[in-house]
């Protein structure tokens, strides 16, 4: 029994001198991001990365809508293409 007072009393101890520490490393980390995103630089280098992103965006919605309308006008000689197939495909049954 005194070896789980012990044992109770140590993760107590621990327990709150490791969120006391935990909670001074968070607000460290925390400060530290805080000035580096309102860092001049680093909120002009975050503004050309979301213009390039928009700039890619863009350019990929362009490729897609072409591809899809291209896609669009070939599908039904496709679909007709392939019913012929299996027509000349399926085997011929002859009454008997």
């Amino acid at each position: 029994m005194k070896t789980r007072m012990m044992f109770m009393a140590g993760a107590a101890v621990g327990y709150v001198l490791g969120t006391k520490a935990g909670r001074e490393r968070y607000e460290q980390i925390k400060r530290l991001s805080q000035q580096v995103s309102e860092n001049p630089n680093v909120q002009e280098a975050a503004g050309r990365l979301r213009a390039k992103g928009e700039e890619f965006a863009g350019a990929a919605r362009d490729k897609a809508g072409g591809l899809a309308s291209s896609a669009k006008g070939r599908v039904p000689e496709q679909l007709q293409g392939r019913q012929k197939t299996a027509e000349e495909d399926r085997p011929q049954v002859h009454p008997g």
